[in-house]
């Protein structure tokens, strides 16, 4: 993944079509070089993605009759190099998905600066009784494996009940870190001394003989 300095650097670059005049568009590059199944050698080129430069728009006609299938041709260029060429294209989405965003880049890497920052914190934060860490990092849907189960363990540390609901109420799309949420939730109950009321499914004291919000007894 691009560093957002380096995201920036990439924007900040200026390359024109020879073909339609248009700026070019820094996208990642793919894996493979479509042609040979080499490396680009780069990990940003820049596109046109104009789909009115001619190239692009003859290019459909041209394929379907010289090769028989679907595709077309983008200009693209590496910014070290000092002429670019046609690449081939197998649909009109292609690159579209990999032109890079600034704001993204440096909002991923906001993102995960505050992740290493609330791991860092989980261990002072158990002595202070801080949920915030262990909560930032559990409900981070891109935060790692690793650092949210830590999170499930540190919110079994700091015992306190006010977390369950915000917990028991996300949607949790890894089914590893869904089973260790699963898991804690009625550990965490027995260490904070409570229970689910079988009726409305509350959270009340584990002794307790009457539901305080919709008046169920039970034995």
């Amino acid at each position: 993944m691009l560093s957002a300095d380096d995201c920036l650097r990439y924007c900040a670059m200026e390359f024109t079509c020879p073909h339609c005049k248009s700026r070019l568009q820094p996208c990642e590059t793919p894996p493979f070089h479509i042609g040979d199944g080499l490396g680009w050698g780069a990990e940003v080129m820049f596109v046109c993605m104009n789909d009115e430069c001619p190239p692009y728009v003859k290019g459909w006609d041209h394929i379907e009759a010289t090769y028989g299938h679907v595709g077309s041709y983008r200009y693209m260029r590496i910014h070290n190099e000092k002429k670019g060429e046609l690449m081939m294209v197998g649909s009109k989405i292609a690159f579209t998905g990999s032109i890079l965003d600034p704001d993204a880049v440096i909002a991923a890497n906001k993102r995960h600066q505050q992740e290493k920052d609330w791991y860092d914190q989980l261990d002072d934060s158990v002595s202070s009784k801080d949920l915030t860490p262990a909560m930032g990092i559990l409900l981070d849907e891109h935060a790692s494996k690793k650092h949210r189960s830590k999170a499930c363990d540190t919110l079994l540390k700091i015992k306190d009940i006010s977390c369950y609901e915000a917990i028991s109420n996300h949607e949790f799309k890894n089914t590893e870190v869904e089973f260790k949420v699963n898991s804690t939730l009625p550990m965490l109950l027995k260490v904070c001394f409570k229970k689910e009321c079988p009726d409305c499914a509350e959270i009340i004291q584990v002794k307790a003989k009457k539901c305080k919000h919709c008046q169920k007894t039970f034995a």
